[in-house]
């Protein structure tokens, strides 16, 4: 599932540099052409899909990290404060390359390659 494009004045408030894949890519294109698209940037994918972290596990890939977000309510309404907190905990993790995973809760890291 896609996430929302209000997502990218929320992380740019928090000073993160945002791109919603809308702006700049194909709507239709497949989730291995995001994935290379953001390594070759080195850019973090951020997401509420799952198909992502399967596609890391699956590849073991070093690169692009992913920031997935796991609630039924993936909307900055609901979650700003775990994604924002997930991102200034882990931020040398997904410089590096990791797979994290945001709730309403916690959040954990995999280091990549997974």
């Amino acid at each position: 599932m896609n996430l929302s494009p209000k997502w990218v004045p929320v992380l740019q408030s928090h000073g993160w540099q945002a791109t919603h894949w809308s702006d700049v890519g194909d709507p239709r294109a497949s989730d291995k052409e995001i994935m290379d698209w953001a390594a070759a940037r080195q850019l973090i994918v951020f997401t509420h899909d799952l198909d992502f972290g399967t596609m890391l596990a699956l590849s073991h890939d070093n690169a692009p990290s992913v920031l997935q977000v796991r609630n039924e309510d993936a909307l900055p309404q609901a979650m700003e404060g775990p994604v924002i907190a997930a991102l200034e905990q882990h931020e040398a993790d997904l410089i590096s390359g990791a797979l994290v995973v945001v709730d309403t809760h916690r959040s954990r890291v995999r280091i990549l390659p997974i």
